[in-house]
C-alpha cells in the first residue's frame, strides 16, 4: 500500500467530511454475495470505518485492515461499541489475516493506493472459495462544470494531484488485469453530495493531495474554493454531482 502517511493529519477531517455509500449499494452487497449475519467481511485500507461502519450496521462481522495510525485509531474509537468489529495494523498487500477465513473483501475508496499484484494475489490467499472482492468508489461527476473547476483549482495549487481518486477514473483494464479472467460486475449510483462552505471546503482540504495548513499553497487552494463555492451556490449550499461506482468479482 503505497504512501499510506499522505492522510496523516488528516483524519479528523476525513471523518468529518467523507460521504457514505448509497444503501441501495449496500443492498446489492448483500444480495450479490448472499451475506447475512455471521458472514465475516475484510473491509482493506478501511480508513476512517466509514464503509466499516454502514456494513456494521447490517450486523456483518468486519475486520478493518489499516496501516495509518491517524486513520485507524478514529475507526476504533468511533465503532469500539460493535463487538462486530476488529481493528488490525496492516497493508493491503500483508493483510495478516488467515488463509480461506473471509466471505467478501471490501476496498471503498483505496484500491488506487495499492500494489494490484500483490493485493490480488493477498486476496486469493485469504477469500474463501467462490468468494468475491468489491471495489466501490464515491467519485465526482467529471461532465459537471462545479467539478471541472474544482479539478482545475487542485491542478493549480496541488503539486501531487494526478486526478481525483488517483486518477483511476474507469479506465477498464485496471479491472480486467485484477479481476479473474477480466470478468467483473459493474454498477453505478448516483449519490450526489449537498455541502455547507464548510463541508465543501472540509471534503477538499480531506484529499490526499490538498495542502495542509501550514502548506505555502494553502492560502490560495481555500481562497479559489471559497470563489468556486460563492460562484455556484444557493441559499449558502452547494450541490457536488456524484456517482458510486462498483466493480465485484471473483479474483
Amino acid at each position: 500500500m503505497e504512501k499510506t502517511g499522505d492522510f496523516t493529519d488528516k483524519a479528523d477531517i476525513y471523518a468529518k467530511y467523507r460521504p457514505s455509500y448509497p444503501n441501495e449499494y449496500i443492498d446489492y452487497l448483500f444480495s450479490a454475495n448472499q451475506l447475512k449475519g455471521d458472514r465475516l467481511v475484510a473491509d482493506i485500507g478501511s480508513g476512517t470505518g466509514i464503509f466499516s461502519l454502514q456494513l456494521l450496521e447490517r450486523d456483518l462481522n468486519v475486520i478493518g485492515v489499516e496501516p495509518n495510525d491517524d486513520m485507524r485509531k478514529i475507526a476504533e474509537q468511533s465503532l469500539k461499541l460493535y463487538s462486530r468489529f476488529k481493528s488490525i495494523k496492516a497493508t493491503a498487500e500483508n493483510t495478516t489475516l488467515k488463509e480461506k477465513s473471509v466471505d467478501l473483501i471490501t476496498v471503498a475508496q483505496a484500491f488506487h493506493w495499492f500494489d494490484k499484484k500483490a493485493f490480488q494475489i493477498e486476496c486469493q490467499r485469504i477469500l474463501k472459495q467462490k468468494a468475491n472482492v468489491a471495489l466501490v468508489w464515491n467519485s465526482r461527476d467529471l461532465t459537471n462544470p462545479i467539478i471541472k473547476e474544482n479539478a482545475e483549482i487542485c491542478q493549480k495549487t496541488c503539486s501531487n494531484f494526478k486526478g481525483f481518486s488517483g486518477g483511476i477514473g474507469e479506465n477498464p483494464e485496471v479491472f480486467n488485469s485484477f479481476f479473474k479472467d477480466g470478468k467483473y460486475e459493474y454498477k453505478k449510483y448516483q449519490n450526489d453530495l449537498l455541502f455547507d462552505y464548510e463541508g465543501f471546503l472540509g471534503r477538499n482540504l480531506s484529499a490526499s493531495y490538498a495542502p495542509k495548513e501550514n502548506d505555502e499553497a494553502y492560502k490560495r487552494f481555500v481562497f479559489l474554493l471559497s470563489e468556486l463555492f460563492e460562484k455556484y451556490s444557493k441559499n449558502g449550499k452547494i450541490v457536488l454531482q456524484n456517482i458510486t461506482r462498483s466493480y465485484l468479482g471473483n479474483v
